[in-house]
């Protein structure tokens, strides 16, 4: 199709007040532009249908009826043809990408052909809203600088204000230059805590298209070409009203999830690519193992179900777009059309999600100017600038995280520890500090720890998690850390690729729980830092406030002293057993007074075992 004659360029907003046509060009966010097609005939975009609650942070859907199309037709419907639709009010446009959804109900009837093209879209206020679609099309359409437009719609709704309590009214989770995430709606900040396997999480029998393509690889993995996970022990977990597809499907992996958010977890941590040479080589989004460029729609419409319910039950979907092994695979580690349409299709599909990070890659290889290729296309193809942070092994922290500094369209440092992660504290404090020092500071969260065979062992082999506990969950928080994600090491039952039971770990997640509740319950986190100095005690964590509050984590028990500012004023003592939880206890001393260093006395029993101490001004 011809792409017809360059005009003048117009900003999308522009073209929106003045009424553009098929004349227009048109910039919205990505960078592309559109040129007018040519006079033959061609499809138009009809029968708008929008549906969703049309309340504030509730998530909109429009559904068009346009050009029939299928996942292995030609023109390839994902790469030769772009949706783009802009949503205006007043003065305000936000541009979001759409995708082709077959028959529009293909997660039910598996269709892969149709003439449904999709969008979602959340307002952030209320009041009317105006949207235009405009469906482009050409070679490699979605994924060049310029495309011919084909059709264009436009219409107007009203959103409500949502005056209940439900999750949505938090808003999304984004980052702003702090050391936490914050919720966009309330403004209340946000800590994780989750698991970061099974890594092949959406590697789930129920879903279209899913099979296992590798035998064997290391012994404790998945079982070979037979395994997929069915989730069966979290079946009992499902409720009435939950959702399914194609009648009874999805309970286990939907239950799954309802066990893991009732422990007060807020994390996952999934791949949504693990061929050429990746772990599992069972999760991708494509039709097919060999295809890069054709989704499986009704595989991702499925997807869409289980990150709908994350979503619902407040659990961010962490999604890890590559591993180690694949990372040089998509267009050879660089930003070409492959992996611009892999991105952009994600992005469409999943990013309206309110509780939702991007990873740029587990274990990350690729160089620096890479990962910015990366960061600036998210986030121009990204309308709700979802935080973006990437992943990297132990000695490769100052290769990866550094040239990153201050690049303010990136958000974080995912870090992976040594064997013991007696590092964790260390490492996080470092990189807090040197992105502060950079002028952007970042969330920096603790995402693995230990060898690939080991990790967090279940409860059965380890039940009090001591290590996990100490050197891990309270060293990142203490250092002013953002959160953790638990990995399962292969060596072990219920591992990174073959979990199928979370209760496998009930206990590590109350422990993880107890932690960000202390922090939430008892701790203005946000203005406190870590402040190991003000201690006597080598090994000991401190968390400050100066002259307010200080909280100190003793991972061997015992005690320590605490240095005071120069004020005359008293403080009350307080202990926290991190292990068990409840309220604050009363240890060998109820108070001090400053000036100057203060022993802060005996814990109230099990001297050798882990304790917080709290001591708060009067």
């Amino acid at each position: 199709m011809s792409t017809g004659p360059r005009i003048a360029a117009v900003r999308i907003v522009e073209w929106l007040l003045l009424g553009g046509g098929l004349a227009s060009f048109v910039v919205p966010t990505g960078g592309a532009t559109y040129a007018r097609a040519d006079e033959s005939p061609r499809p138009a975009l009809h029968d708008a249908t929008v549906t969703g609650d049309l309340v504030v942070l509730h998530t909109v859907t429009i559904t068009f009826s346009g050009p029939a199309a299928g996942e292995t037709a030609e023109p390839n419907p994902f790469r030769d043809c772009r949706l783009d639709v802009a949503f205006t009010q007043g003065h305000r446009t936000r541009v979001v990408p759409g995708y082709f959804a077959a028959d529009g109900n293909a997660g039910e009837t598996g269709a892969t052909e149709g003439n449904k093209w999709r969008v979602h879209f959340v307002p952030e206020t209320a009041g009317p809203w105006e949207y235009r679609a405009v469906l482009a099309a050409g070679p490699d359409a979605a994924v060049v600088d310029h495309a011919a437009i084909v059709a264009a719609l436009g219409g107007a709704f009203v959103v409500q204000d949502d005056a209940g309590s439900g999750p949505w009214r938090k808003g999304f989770l984004r980052h702003a230059g702090e050391r936490y995430y914050r919720y966009s709606g309330s403004g209340e900040y946000f800590l994780k805590g989750g698991a970061d396997s099974p890594e092949n999480f959406l590697a789930y029998v129920d879903f279209d298209g899913t099979c296992d393509t590798d035998g064997l690889t290391r012994e404790g993995e998945a079982t070979g070409g037979l395994f997929l996970h069915r989730y069966e022990a979290h079946v009992q977990d499902w409720r009435p009203g939950d959702p399914t597809w194609r009648g009874e499907r999805g309970k286990g992996i939907i239950g799954a999830l309802n066990y893991l958010a009732a422990k007060g977890m807020n994390s996952v941590y999934f791949v949504t690519y693990n061929l050429d040479g990746g772990d599992g080589k069972d999760t991708w989004p494509w039709i097919d193992p060999q295809s890069r460029t054709r989704f499986d729609v009704s595989k991702l419409d499925q997807w869409q179900v289980v990150l709908d319910h994350m979503d619902r039950r407040g659990l961010m979907a962490h999604i890890i777009t590559q591993e180690t092994e694949n990372d040089q695979a998509l267009d050879g580690g660089e930003l070409g059309p492959v992996r611009r349409l892999y991105y952009r299709e994600l992005i469409a599909r999943f990013g309206h999600k309110r509780l939702l990070t991007w990873n740029l890659g587990e274990e990350n290889t690729n160089t620096p100017d890479q990962l910015q290729d990366f960061i600036r296309y998210f986030r121009k193809l990204d309308p709700y600038d979802h935080p973006l942070v990437v992943h990297t092994f132990p000695g490769k922290y100052d290769e990866v995280f550094a040239p990153l500094l201050g690049v303010r369209e990136f958000n974080g440092a995912s870090l992976q520890m040594n064997q013991s992660g007696d590092d964790t504290h260390a490492e996080t404090i470092k990189w807090l500090e040197r992105s502060a020092a950079a002028g952007w500071t970042w969330l920096v969260c603790l995402d693995e720890f230990g060898h690939g065979a080991h990790g967090v062992q279940t409860d059965a082999l380890d039940p009090g998690h001591d290590q996990a506990r100490r050197n891990c969950l309270w060293a990142n928080l203490m250092a002013g850390g953002a959160g953790v994600e638990w990995y399962f090491g292969y060596q072990y039952p219920h591992n990174d690729l073959n979990c199928e039971d979370w209760r496998s770990r009930d206990h590590l997640w109350d422990l993880t729980r107890l932690a960000l509740g202390f922090f939430h319950a008892y701790l203005p986190f946000t203005e406190m830092s870590h402040a190991d100095h003000l201690t006597s005690a080598a090994d000991d964590f401190c968390f400050a406030q100066p002259g307010r509050v200080y909280a100190i984590y003793l991972p061997e028990g015992g005690t320590t002293s605490l240095q005071l500012p120069p004020e005359d004023r008293a403080y009350d003592v307080a202990w926290w057993d991190p292990r068990t939880g409840g309220e604050l206890q009363r240890g060998s001393v109820s108070s001090v007074r400053g000036p100057g260093s203060v022993a802060l006395g005996d814990p109230p029993g099990e001297p050798d075992a882990d304790w917080m101490v709290l001591v708060r001004s009067r």
